[in-house]
């Protein structure tokens, strides 16, 4: 029922909540068009922002996992080169000791100065096993033992990986003392610089697995990581296309809401044709 009021205009009024509800719509569109995110606040989904929160934060933590990861591959390849080098020193000293340990064609000048050469590459092989570090870390002296290395977005055992390298210093691998200046010696030199080579390429047979496992950790936090910033995107950032029709409907229920909020405010002024 419809009648000619002046004190209560509930057309108006009616007309004025439509336009206030448009108002509040339109304002939300605007924040998400300019903002690019559809959840901002908790408010504007509480549930949803919890949600997010926690893909951000997994998210986030595999970005740094695989920064840890990758800088466990530079720490491998540090110490893989250095045990290279190593190596071919090795492999030097074992054939000065073969040299030397042929006696019937050495005479002493020329041991002696095989025993120089040898001598001064062990001390090498103890300079590099002694110096070689990443960072402040030494890796082949000995003491890089049961290192943990965080690979994942939580914390426990399965997110972590444990690194030991072995020593490569000439004690550490039974080959500190040894002597090629003469045959004797020489020929108790080359069993023992051998044994070195092998446990040398054992060490570096465990870096380089080690290495292999870190490179496919680094792959498959990737794809998880991609994985959850598609599924952080599809809940927080906002559909530019639903969030520009819904829009562009708001501002024509705005300027549509506005002029009947502006007849509604003229039908009291009908009591006055009434009154004449």
């Amino acid at each position: 029922m419809s009648s000619l009021v002046v004190n209560s205009n509930l057309t108006a009024l009616n007309a004025y909540n439509n336009v206030n509800s448009t108002d509040m719509a339109m304002s939300k569109a605007i924040s998400q068009l300019s903002s690019g995110l559809q959840i901002q606040t908790a408010a504007d989904n509480p549930a949803g922002y919890v949600v997010a929160q926690g893909l951000q934060s997994q998210s986030n933590g595999y970005t740094q996992a695989i920064s840890n990861a990758q800088n466990g591959v530079s720490l491998i390849q540090t110490a893989s080169g250095a045990l290279n080098q190593i190596t071919s020193i090795l492999q030097t000293m074992n054939s000065l000791a073969l040299s030397s340990a042929n006696g019937a064609t050495n005479d002493k000048n020329s041991l002696n100065a095989n025993n120089q050469e040898f001598q001064a590459l062990a001390n090498q092989i103890d300079q590099i096993a002694n110096t070689t570090s990443f960072g402040t870390t030494n890796l082949l002296d000995g003491t890089f033992s049961n290192q943990t290395l965080q690979v994942g977005a939580f914390d426990n055992t399965s997110n972590q990986l444990t690194l030991s390298i072995s020593g490569a210093s000439t004690g550490a691998l039974a080959v500190s003392g040894l002597s090629v200046a003469s045959a004797a010696s020489a020929a108790a030199a080359v069993a023992s610089v051998q044994a070195a080579i092998n446990s040398v390429a054992s060490i570096e047979a465990n870096v380089g697995a080690t290495q292999n496992q870190l490179n496919a950790i680094v792959a498959n936090l990737t794809v998880g990581q991609q994985n959850l910033q598609a599924a952080y995107s599809g809940l927080v950032d906002v559909n530019f296309a639903q969030a520009t029709t819904t829009y562009s409907t708001d501002q024509i229920l705005m300027q549509s809401g506005v002029a009947m909020l502006s007849q509604a405010q003229q039908s009291p002024s009908l009591v006055l044709k009434l009154l004449q």
